[in-house]
């Protein structure tokens, strides 16, 4: 097993190239999430981190809020984009939301497990339900077959949701509908349970539930390292 002395150099040799800022932000995010943390764990720091949240990604260059919105704007007609359905997940402060409202979207729900979190999402008036949970256990409030587009950018890392979630995931969005995932490319190696990610999303193709659309990565998507979209529609 790593030692912690092991591991704190491993990050330090990461980030060697960044400026003070990134290097800020990418090691509050690592230090919180790595592999072991709980959803208990997960929980307690968004709501000591809620209030800096925002500032402290954003400084470190985070356009994962970007990508999705962008993502899920060109997949959708202008004219159809007012009835779309949407659900946020892993929907942090809302700043997915706030760029899906601002592109013409206008029934955005939120599926947010952190209360502090959920206080400032709230405060952005753009979302009308609110679930407080995770993925992965069956999201049982969330009701199946009900959104056109299900959308999770920076949701995926250690401690958050588990590769079940994306069972959760096709289950609440509609036959036809789009789920775009939008995470740090890294996570698919570093966190032991995604290195499974890919073939298990391809078991679920090969099982029918979905089928592939695109799958690509992106360039600066935190502190300059490169992000990852999975695109599928649900059959």
């Amino acid at each position: 097993m790593e030692s912690e002395t092991e591991r704190v150099a491993k990050l330090m040799e990461k980030t060697a190239h960044m400026t003070p800022d990134e290097r800020n932000a990418y090691l509050s995010n690592f230090e919180y999430f790595h592999s072991g943390t709980s959803q208990e764990q997960v929980i307690k720091t968004y709501n000591q981190w809620a209030p800096t949240y925002v500032e402290t990604l954003r400084s470190g260059g985070y356009t994962g809020y970007l990508v999705a919105a962008e993502e899920v704007e060109s997949r959708v007609p202008e004219d159809q984009r007012h009835s779309q359905r949407v659900l946020d997940v892993a929907a942090g402060t809302g700043s997915v939301g706030v760029e899906l409202s601002s592109r013409g979207f206008k029934l955005i729900d939120a599926l947010e497990p952190c209360e502090g979190m959920l206080e400032r999402l709230e405060a952005t008036g753009v979302y009308t339900k609110k679930y407080k949970e995770f993925l992965g256990d069956g999201a049982k409030s969330v009701p199946s077959d009900a959104y056109d587009v299900l959308v999770c950018a920076g949701g995926m890392l250690a401690g958050h949701i588990p590769i079940k979630g994306i069972d959760d995931m096709i289950r609440v969005t509609k036959p036809g509908g789009l789920i775009i995932i939008v995470m740090r490319t890294e996570f698919l190696h570093l966190v032991e349970e995604y290195k499974e990610l890919g073939c298990h999303m391809d078991s679920l193709q090969e099982k029918g539930y979905w089928t592939k659309v695109e799958v690509k990565k992106v360039s600066n998507y935190f502190t300059g390292k490169d992000g990852s979209v999975f695109i599928y529609r649900v059959l």
